[in-house]
């Protein structure tokens, strides 16, 4: 079958929306779907995008012709965020307290067992591999974990004694092992650990994704390989993907930066994703994404997984509105259902809406709701208050504050919510733009009605005679998200020139000027002043007609919203390239001995020529072999030397190689079914 016969079907799922859309595998878009997205069970949200836009196919090209199937997925990003963690047992070979402390493995919890062993920096054993104490945690603690991480001391130069204790684990275990040399080649063994602690601990929940995924394939009669996006765009097989689940952090994100260059072909510009949950900024240079080269920052934990530079902020479609003690309007960071979607699904919930519109004196959490989600059983993991909110609860809505009366019972609804165990929801600026007339969809009256519950909340805590009407309030809710959408594109800008990005909220000399820009006042009534952004802004995501005009004007921006903006990420998750790198180091640890660190095992040369040879050789071979692992067809390989050079004494003129980095690059577009 030609290219333009195959169909590659693209999935997102979102914290609102499940999104597909299909491709001729030319790459052109044949149709796209949306879906709630279920969280309770995510092959229902799945199941129903996947046949809506295979509905919308030619019948004589549905499935048979479907050759990949490839989804990029906030799952992994936003376990870390929420610290919703399997638990695991991690190894620290050669680590000594100090050590332990800086990784920050002791605040993530787990199972921490220390073992001796160890390299040095030149890849040389430091202490021998104390077998009997691997043996011992394993026996140990197997029972109660879900996966064991391993990371040595120096193993990046030397990485034997890390394969040596999977050995063991595989030989007393069943249980999945992580082994942090694998994850990255950089020196800093506390932040290698962190990450294969958290690359162990995801590894339940993208199974549970990609188990989901191939239910709903095989309902459909679909057999095709699956792909997953990593942080950086780049795709790998889902079955890598279960390996290292850790690399699909920031996954969404990056596959809309890299859906956004494919639908408007530019090489150089800012993309704004706004979806239902948060709003990611990046830039792209070169028709390449910023990469953070330190490593990827989520949740407040610093890993070596290489991914995309994105600036997320909790502001999105579907963030809950409030005010807060002091009276003032507050926009996210938490993610609510709106009331126009409840009431569509729960046509109910409007004659509770319509009594409090009604009503002169609102009740606690007035305009809020909370139910159960559908099959969820908490078992015993629930503490005391909790337990008595969740039978409070029904699988249609209740109001809030008939569920919980105090801030206490508020917090564990929350925590009901962060478990996947129930929704709560409330007004969101989705709400406001029904109320303004700028969307359609779900039901416009409950949006209102939430408006005037909101606004008569104001009235009572500013003891105002009167309350501010449905249309007024949605509107300082669109110019508040409109002022925080402008702020991030801003600060990720920003953070491109040194010594200009803000520091801890402030703009320094600049803030008047900026602060007038987000704001979209003038900065002088004699200076026309203000910011232009030098590159196009790109807005994606569903809510980008209604916001991103009025940021590109702020920004003097040229506003592309491309067709197929509301499925950007889908989009991007089939439109990826298949990636992999392989760097070899080699130095020098004594006069006229070249050490390449082989990962099969150091090599020592007498000469400098002879030691790169065998690192361009090696590293060419393990990046084409981990390319085509990941599912790459024919890949091509690009390698390059980094050469640090010293000089022989103070006074000589002659210098000689130090220490060198051999990379090698291979990329290939994804491998089909048709090519299996």
């Amino acid at each position: 079958m030609s290219d333009q016969g195959e169909i590659w079907i693209g999935l997102d799922t979102g914290g609102t929306f499940t999104d597909a859309v299909a491709l001729t595998a030319g790459r052109r878009i044949l149709a796209s779907a949306k879906a709630l997205t279920t969280h309770w069970d995510l092959s229902v949200g799945l199941g129903a995008a996947i046949r809506a836009v295979i509905a919308k196919l030619p019948a004589a090209v549905r499935r048979g012709h479907i050759s990949l199937v490839s989804v990029s997925t906030t799952l992994a990003t936003n376990a870390v965020v929420e610290s919703r963690f399997s638990p695991i047992c991690t190894l620290l070979i050669g680590f000594d307290e100090q050590m332990l402390e800086r990784s920050g493995l002791p605040r993530a919890g787990g199972v921490l067992v220390r073992v001796g062993g160890g390299h040095e920096a030149t890849g040389e054993e430091s202490a021998p591999l104390d077998e009997a104490a691997i043996d011992a945690a394993v026996l140990s603690h197997a029972p109660q974990v879900e996966a064991f991480a391993v990371a040595a001391l120096f193993s990046v130069r030397n990485p034997a004694h890390e394969r040596r204790a999977r050995e063991r684990i595989r030989a007393l275990s069943d249980k999945s092992v992580t082994c942090s040399y694998e994850l990255s080649s950089q020196l800093d063994a506390p932040k290698r650990a962190l990450t294969a602690a958290l690359n162990a601990r995801l590894t339940p929940q993208i199974r549970h994704l990609l188990e989901a995924l191939r239910r709903v394939l095989e309902q459909e009669a679909v057999s095709a390989p699956i792909m997953v996006v990593r942080g950086d765009g780049t795709l790998i097989r889902a079955e890598v993907a279960l390996e290292y689940p850790v690399e699909t952090v920031l996954s969404g994100p990056a596959a809309s930066v890299v859906g956004a260059g494919f639908l408007t072909e530019l090489a150089d510009f800012a993309v704004a994703d706004m979806g239902g949950t948060t709003t990611d900024v990046a830039i792209v240079a070169g028709g390449r994404p910023v990469v953070r080269p330190e490593g990827a920052v989520v949740g407040g934990w610093r890993t070596m997984v290489k991914a995309i530079d994105v600036r997320t902020c909790g502001l999105g479609g579907d963030s809950e509105v409030y005010f807060d003690r002091e009276a003032q309007l507050r926009v996210g960071p938490r993610r609510v259902m709106p009331l126009s979607l409840l009431a569509t699904q729960f046509p109910e919930v409007l004659g509770a809406l319509r009594k409090l519109g009604a009503s002169e004196r609102l009740v606690p959490y007035a305009g809020r709701f909370a139910l159960r989600n559908p099959g969820r059983d908490p078992g015993e993991q629930l503490d005391r208050i909790e337990r008595r909110i969740w039978e409070g609860l029904a699988d249609s809505p209740r109001p809030l504050g008939e569920v919980a009366r105090t801030t206490v019972g508020v917090e564990a609804v929350r925590r009901l919510v962060d478990r996947g165990l129930a929704t709560l929801a409330a007004f969101t600026p989705t709400d406001a733009l029904h109320v303004l007339g700028r969307q359609q969809g779900w039901a416009v009256e409950a949006a209102r009605l939430g408006a005037t519950v909101l606004a008569m909340e104001e009235r009572n805590a500013r003891a105002r005679a009167q309350a501010e009407t449905a249309e007024s309030l949605a509107e300082r809710i669109y110019q508040q998200v409109v002022r925080e959408a402008t702020r991030v594109v801003l600060e990720c800008a920003l953070a491109h020139d040194p010594g200009v990005e803000a520091s801890h909220g402030r703009w320094g000399a600049l803030g008047p000027l900026l602060e007038a820009v987000v704001g979209g006042r003038h900065f002088s009534q004699l200076l026309d002043a203000g910011i232009a952004l030098a590159t196009p802004l790109v807005a994606i995501g569903a809510p980008a007609h209604a916001y991103y005009p009025e940021v590109a004007r702020r920004l003097r921006a040229r506003l592309v919203v491309p067709d197929h903006a509301a499925v950007c990420n889908a989009v991007g998750a089939v439109a990826g390239i298949v990636s992999e790198t392989c760097e070899i180091l080699v130095n020098q640890p004594e006069l006229n001995l070249f050490r390449v660190h082989d990962p099969a095992g150091n090599r020592d040369y007498g000469t400098v020529d002879d030691a790169l040879e065998h690192a361009r050789r090696v590293s060419r071979e393990l990046a084409l072999a981990a390319a085509r692992r990941a599912g790459a067809s024919e890949p091509h390989v690009e390698t390059s030397v980094t050469e640090r050079r010293a000089r022989a004494g103070p006074s000589s003129e002659i210098d000689y190689v130090a220490e060198a980095v051999v990379r090698s690059r291979a990329t290939g577009r994804p491998a089909t079914g048709c090519e299996m």
